[in-house]
């Protein structure tokens, strides 16, 4: 069935119907003209938006309806994980041409559902708008956090350690699989990097644990590339940002498929963008213990790679003792037409 033979008013209640019940201290969800939510005193809250396009962050028939939805909750939920918060609620904007297939919008509705409440979350109301092209899904989410334990970009201290959770690049390797079928793979490894790429995993609890530590100083999640949102940090904090190249955390599978791509490993790693792991300064005397509890608490490994200097703020790489220039510095969607979110 097509959008354009059910109408909105029954797309909305289908839509509905696969997102089921809001959940506790949601007042009034989908139905009203706005959703009515009840907050609490002692908590602050996080607003973020980001928006997926088809043709731009994904491309039907590469990705499946549900990972799509996955991909939408995932890269606003990253947000939140940055800020050291809890995801509450979400609302979706989505604007689709009237000949898309309803149980298609359905499965990616339900992929937006499953992954918003793997930490807790439900979309409880947005809009829908028709368009001659290309379908845009827009999602909001509204998240909490304990005031004392807030993480932003702007507090990073000289001295600081920087450190990064996971491993980075892989989400750069598995978009140029994936566009490129003919490059020589191993089944297993393409599949895993080009779900990476298609499926990134926000870095929620980390975050939590990171912003309840009271130990780091500044936090960003990795959308655009290390390079570039490393200097976010270091513009926001006012402090130069010193990346040892060495010790950046690339799997083996990412340093291979960089040969076979015709690229250095390191330029996926500094420039490719779209990992969104954590990357974040944290107090030279409580590192070890951060990273340790980090691999213990959640299972996600965390690895010092730089720290942060007195300077003028901006990054500067060192590779085998030398100061390097990136060949991709990350994605800007005006400057670079990117594919980027």
């Amino acid at each position: 069935m097509k959008t354009g033979n059910i109408g909105e008013f029954g797309l909305i209640e289908r839509l509905a119907e696969t997102l089921g019940a809001t959940g506790d201290r949601v007042l009034r969800g989908i139905g009203d003209d706005a959703a009515v939510l009840e907050g609490r005193a002692d908590r602050l809250l996080l607003a973020t938006c980001d928006v997926q396009i088809e043709g731009v962050h994904f491309v039907s028939g590469t990705i499946e309806p549900v990972q799509i939805g996955s991909r939408v909750a995932a890269v606003n939920l990253s947000d939140i994980a940055a800020m050291g918060g809890s995801p509450l609620w979400a609302l979706v904007s989505l604007i689709i041409p009237p000949s898309t297939q309803v149980e298609h919008l359905e499965e990616i509705y339900r992929g937006m559902a499953d992954e918003l409440s793997r930490f807790g979350a439900r979309v409880v109301g947005g809009n829908t708008s028709s368009t001659s092209g290309p379908l845009t899904i827009n999602m909001t989410i509204i998240g909490e956090v304990e005031k004392e334990n807030l993480l932003t970009r702007d507090g990073a201290r000289i001295g600081d350690i920087l450190c990064v959770t996971g491993d980075l690049g892989s989400s750069a390797a598995g978009l140029g699989l994936d566009r490129d079928t003919s490059v020589a793979c191993d089944a297993a490894v393409r599949k895993s990097l080009v779900h990476r790429h298609l499926t990134p995993s926000p870095r929620i609890e980390q975050g939590r644990l990171l912003g309840a530590s009271h130990a780091v100083t500044a936090c960003i999640d990795l959308s655009d590339g290390l390079v570039q949102d490393a200097g976010h940090i270091a513009q926001r904090s006012g402090v130069g940002v010193l990346i040892h190249a060495e010790e950046i955390p690339v799997t083996a599978d990412v340093r291979a498929v960089a040969t076979s791509l015709r690229m250095d490993w390191m330029d996926l790693a500094l420039g490719g963008g779209e990992d969104y792991e954590l990357l974040f300064a944290a107090d030279p005397g409580r590192c070890d213990e951060i990273l340790a509890r980090l691999e213990e608490e959640t299972g996600i490994s965390a690895r010092k790679i730089g720290e942060i200097v007195d300077g003028a703020p901006e990054v500067i790489v060192i590779r085998d003792g030398t100061k390097i220039n990136p060949a991709s510095a990350g994605f800007d969607h005006f400057e670079r037409g990117g594919s980027g979110c």
